[in-house]
């Protein structure tokens, strides 16, 4: 695909109509947009006959509630919040399921490997590196966008999805970006690769590239696992039914975090490198309907899980050979990965990680699903990907090594914001065809997820709230 040019033609004649302004300050754009419409209505009614009043007349019903003000927007994100919460809950037992197979069939592989006398070191990289890191992307990547796609698209089927990109128009505006914007965030709640190919929806190159910019801002289904076991374990008090519930919240308000994120982010971004006014959203709101089903397996499963999947398996198998061989080699009486997490722990320690949290998101730009695996192997010097039974283990980990709760926060912006996986990078050149704008595209939030979680630890610090040598990992 061409590089993506933000200022042609088209887009500066609708900029210099957008700073021409009537008497009551509304841009000549949107005046025109109103006009065509308004004629286009006056014209219909002349010559259209209308049947199913009743129809019609409860749908209008249904809009005034979902589109209004008032009630929009809270509808979103309990909207929101009920996929997250059957996204999480019913991927829990499917997951368990695929991960038992998967490993089991490890063991099995073994025993070959073992049989065929083949070298220690080619049954590591092969078999527990490449296949054990596929294992683990497969088990905890496809069992919840499995869930959310199919989910996704019903809502899309419903026409639901269109009176979201409505009721967001208005604050995409505002920070000068297109209401379409909108519908690339939600996809990329499955998958940011996925939000930054459904891009090509938007007509305008400059709120184009805004949308591949930005989408990185909104946690992918990558993220969710790090983001749930980590909210879920630092949370106290709960009782144990309501962990999903305390998981869920959690979710949903760094998801806010990670959409106002998006709205400064495009703000900046149309004041600054992409300087123009956002087009006027014309867009037809599609009757309500019925799903149907066939279509929306075949979307959901094959055109958007199936092909974000194999993506994530192509670069997350060279990823876990990488990985088990730092894990593997050592010099003098520690191994490659512990050298360099204590290179990297002065820097880690400023914004509030420590060196092999800072490393395992490096080793984790391949699929962000192996960061909390990679974490646990270097912390238990296991020297491969390691897996655990509870959360409760999980956290005696997590504690014996340091973590307080400016850990836990700072680990969970931090998975936020950070640079998108190579999956998404390879998204984003393939949509502008230029190496410039795929370097933003990592190097934006890399900074942001920086200075953020730097302002973070160094308050915390300075407050007393926290001791800065409690996080050095040992």
């Amino acid at each position: 695909m061409s590089s993506i040019n933000p200022v042609d033609p088209f887009s500066k004649l609708y900029k210099d109509s957008e700073g021409i302004r009537d008497t009551y300050g509304h841009s000549l754009g949107d005046r025109v947009v109103t006009d065509i419409f308004s004629y286009s209505e006056r014209l219909a009614n002349q010559v259209v006959c209308r049947e199913g009043k009743k129809e019609s007349e409860w749908r209008s019903r249904i809009d005034r509630i979902v589109i209004s003000r008032a009630f929009g927007y809270p509808i979103m994100l309990g909207l929101l919040g009920l996929i997250f919460w059957i996204t999480i809950v019913g991927a829990n037992l499917p997951s368990q399921l695929l991960a038992t197979v998967l490993f089991g069939f490890q063991d099995v592989l073994s025993q070959g490997f073992h049989a065929a006398g083949a070298p220690a070191w080619l049954h590591g990289v092969i078999v527990l590196g490449m296949y054990r890191t596929l294992a683990w992307v497969v088990a905890v990547m496809l069992p919840p966008m499995a869930i959310f796609f199919p989910l996704f698209t019903i809502l899309e089927d419903l026409g639901y999805l269109p009176r979201v990109a409505f009721n967001m128009d208005h604050m995409f505006k505002k920070a000068k970006a297109c209401g379409k914007q909108c519908l690339t965030m939600c996809m990329g709640f499955g998958c940011n690769a996925a939000g930054v190919v459904s891009s090509r929806i938007i007509d305008s190159p400059r709120e184009r590239l805004l949308a591949i910019l930005t989408n990185n801002f909104v946690p992918c289904n990558g993220r969710f696992p790090t983001l749930i076991a980590i909210a879920t374990i630092f949370v106290t008090g709960m009782a144990a039914f309501s962990q999903s519930i305390v998981a869920v919240g959690s979710v949903v308000l760094v998801v806010i975090v990670g959409i106002f994120m998006t709205f400064a982010v495009s703000w900046a971004l149309s004041m600054t490198l992409l300087k123009g006014e956002p087009s006027s959203l014309v867009l037809e709101l599609p009757p309500y309907r019925r799903p149907k089903i066939r279509a929306v397996l075949y979307r959901s499963m094959l055109d958007r899980t199936l092909f974000v999947l194999r993506r994530a398996i192509v670069i997350a198998a060279p990823a876990g050979a990488v990985t088990w061989i730092l894990a593997n080699i050592t010099v003098g009486d520690a191994s490659v990965i512990s050298h360099m997490a204590a290179f990297l722990d002065p820097l880690a320690k400023a914004i509030g990680l420590d060196g092999f949290i800072l490393l395992a998101f490096i080793l984790g730009i391949p699929a962000n699903e192996i960061v909390i695996p990679i974490l646990l192997m270097s912390y238990l010097a296991t020297g491969q990907l390691t897996d655990f039974n509870s959360l409760m283990e999980l956290k005696e980990v997590l504690l014996a090594n340091g973590w307080t709760w400016l850990t836990a926060l700072n680990v969970m912006l931090f998975s936020l914001l950070h640079w998108p996986c190579a999956t998404t990078l390879i998204s984003m050149y393939k949509e502008t065809g230029s190496k410039k704008w795929t370097a933003l595209g990592f190097l934006l939030p890399t900074v942001i997820a920086f200075i953020v979680c730097f302002t973070v630890a160094q308050v915390a610090y300075g407050l007393g709230l926290v001791s800065p040598s409690i996080m050095v990992a040992p």
